[in-house]
């Protein structure tokens, strides 16, 4: 790991008190790194902006009874321009069921699947976790 570099930052008291309270609630040790997190966030961030390879997993929660619809997501699944890696398929309950889809490619291309497949009709709801993979990202 590279050696640390140390620098000061200005703060209102407000905001810090803010910070450290979000801090102890997320369970950090330490200021630094909540502000390490914060930093690569937004690199991951700036890496979807500029469509490079990213990695996400897609959530979606249906009902099953809904008519042809378990086959209209596995279609979607089969036709993407993103990359799927894994997907898994939950049963909750009698009508609900949770599938989540690990898909890898450019940053449009997942955004652009996901969202096919979250307004896909019958669809309850559905979530986008997206991230880098990590490989210009410091420590």
């Amino acid at each position: 790991m590279p050696e640390a570099v140390r620098f000061s930052v200005s703060l209102s008291e407000d905001l810090l008190n803010q910070f450290d309270a979000l801090l102890e609630k997320k369970g950090y040790e330490n200021r630094s790194e909540g502000i390490r997190d914060l930093i690569r966030d937004r690199l991951v961030q700036q890496e979807i902006d500029e469509n490079k390879e990213v990695v996400g997993v897609i959530t979606i929660l249906y009902d099953h009874h809904v008519r042809e619809l378990s086959e209209k997501v596995i279609t979607v699944q089969h036709h993407s321009e993103a990359n799927v890696i894994s997907a898994m398929h939950v049963h909750l309950d009698h009508h609900n069921c949770l599938e989540a889809i690990v898909v890898r490619g450019e940053g449009a291309l997942v955004r652009k699947f996901a969202d096919r497949l979250i307004g896909t009709r019958g669809v309850k709801h559905g979530r986008l976790v997206i991230t880098s993979i990590g490989t210009d990202l410091p420590k």
